[in-house]
């Protein structure tokens, strides 16, 4: 039947990359709670789980964690597409731990390093007081350590191109709105291109049905 062969293709992919289809999971759940939560209440209930100077100085390894699993907007189907083209992809390549390990290193150090900056410039006179509450939650950081990371993957020399696009594509915003957040961006990609001891011995590609999201027999 066309339905059977519909949940078996879905579970397949599900089972080619766990990792990501999970994340999605408790990203739809978690932006349903937030359509459901007054303006006033979202704000406050965000900024305690987000990693601002603030918070990050009190409970670093909770709001760490924490700020991975909201969305800011609160717009989810768009991440299912772009987890689908980048997560997904980067988890049967490399394996889930190693795309976990590019994921921890991207969201914790480009964090660490953008917050770091914003603390920089509140204490020279560069940014207010204040901004040791701003609010920083969401997954990009993680998703620009991915994307930079599969350049690996690409066959010279369409990585170089491909390289350069990314690179472009983040440092345009950083040049024009020098934003914290564009910083950690920035940074998120850098972290993905250092990631290459995680990629020696992945460099070919894995067998062409997990490729194609359906796992080897």
């Amino acid at each position: 039947m066309r339905i059977n062969r519909g949940v078996h293709r879905v579970w397949a992919y599900v089972r080619s990359a766990p990792g990501p289809c999970v994340w999605l999971a408790v990203l739809f759940v978690t932006t349903v709670a937030l359509h459901h939560m007054s303006p006033e209440f979202e704000e406050e209930f965000l900024r305690q789980r987000s990693t601002n100077i603030h918070e990050l100085s009190s409970n670093p390894v909770r709001v760490l964690v924490s700020s991975a699993m909201w969305i800011d907007g609160g717009h989810w189907l768009p991440y299912v597409v772009l987890y689908s083209v980048f997560h997904a992809q980067t988890e049967r390549w490399l394996g889930t731990a190693r795309w976990l390990a590019v994921c921890a290193a991207a969201h914790v150090l480009a964090t660490l390093i953008s917050e770091g900056a914003l603390l920089w410039g509140i204490r020279h006179g560069m940014a207010p007081a204040s901004a040791v509450n701003t609010l920083d939650i969401g997954v990009s950081y993680a998703l620009a350590g991915v994307i930079g990371v599969l350049v690996y993957r690409i066959p010279e020399p369409w990585r170089y191109v491909y390289g350069f696009a990314v690179l472009v594509v983040y440092a345009v915003p950083l040049v024009t709105g020098r934003t914290f957040t564009d910083l950690g961006h920035f940074t998120s990609v850098l972290i993905g291109f250092g990631c290459l001891p995680l990629v020696r011995g992945r460099e070919k590609a894995r067998n062409p049905k997990e490729t194609a999201g359906v796992p080897a027999d």
